[in-house]
C-alpha cells in the first residue's frame, strides 16, 4: 500500500501550510533537509541490516553443507 497514493494536492498544500505556521517559513528548508537526511540514513540502515542478515544466512547454509559433506551424511531437507 502506497502511503502517498491517497493524498491529493489539496492535502499536501494543507500540510505545508500547517508546517509553515508551526515551524515558520524560514525553517522549512532546514527542516526538509533534516527530514531528507533522516530518511536517507534509515534507508541505508535498512539496506545494511538486510545485507548483513542475508550474508549470515548464506554463511550458515554454506557451513551446514560443508559439515554434511565432511560427515558423509546428506543434509536433511526442510519442508
Amino acid at each position: 500500500m502506497d502511503l502517498f497514493s491517497s493524498i491529493g494536492m489539496q492535502e499536501i498544500l494543507v500540510i505545508l501550510l500547517v508546517a509553515m505556521l508551526v515551524i515558520g517559513p524560514n525553517k522549512i528548508a532546514e527542516f526538509g533537509k533534516t527530514l531528507g537526511n533522516v530518511s536517507r540514513n534509515l534507508k541505508k540502515a535498512s539496506t545494511d541490516f538486510t545485507t548483513s542478515i542475508t550474508r549470515e544466512i548464506d554463511e550458515e547454509e554454506k557451513s551446514k553443507k560443508t559439515e554434511g559433506a565432511q560427515t558423509g551424511k546428506p543434509e536433511a531437507k526442510k519442508s
